[in-house]
């Protein structure tokens, strides 16, 4: 009997902090590394939003974007489902973040119909408020993100989760995360039509 072959899903990770070691983006190396070893079908590409300039329609001339914001929009709207590292500022998503969900919204929007997953660590509440933010956000967008599991890390708890480059050590925070990017990869196939 053949092995049942999975269809391949490009997944587009984005994180909402800006910082080299930030925890948000060490989350996305690790989904990253986690779907390289043991996540068979998935290829998870992280985008960079920081050459983004801030949202000016200004900047927008007869129809067409500055080149940064058309080669993000593009890399929007190839990607299967999308990924987000999202801290918490202010009991809301970071204003980076948010800048990159508005020009990938502008006509045509390009984040609708997809599905997508929200990881966060900070402290407190592991960036929750922000989770259920960019939620509200994605009713707009007409995104469909996962329910369940839920991943808010508390990054400052002990036992440590984070070296001082922002790279997770925790072993079962990584196997929280290996769930998430396996919901998003089943939620992904069964809105495609690509599952049994």
């Amino acid at each position: 009997m053949a092995a049942s072959v999975v269809p391949e899903i490009n997944v587009v990770a984005i994180s909402g902090s800006l910082r080299k070691a930030s925890y948000n983006r060490g989350l996305v190396r690790s989904a990253i590394e986690i779907s390289r070893e043991s996540i068979k079908g998935m290829k998870i590409e992280y985008v960079d939003i920081s050459p983004l300039p801030f949202i000016n329609t200004d900047l927008e001339v007869d129809g067409t974007y500055p080149p940064v914001v058309e080669a993000f929009r593009q890399k929007i709207l190839a990607a299967d489902c999308f990924l987000f590292a999202s801290p918490e500022y202010n009991y809301s998503v970071s204003p980076p973040l948010k800048n990159a969900i508005d020009w990938a919204s502008r006509p045509p929007n390009v984040w609708a119909g997809k599905p997508a997953a929200i990881v966060s660590a900070g402290g407190g509440f592991g960036g929750g408020r922000a989770q259920y933010h960019l939620r509200q956000i994605g009713v707009y967008l007409d995104l469909h993100f996962i329910n369940k599991p839920e991943f808010f890390l508390n990054a400052f708890q002990p036992p440590q989760k984070f070296d001082s480059d922002g790279n997770l050590l925790d072993a079962e925070a990584k196997e929280k995360l290996k769930q998430v990017l396996l919901s998003l990869q089943a939620f992904t196939l069964k809105l495609n039509g690509k599952c049994e």
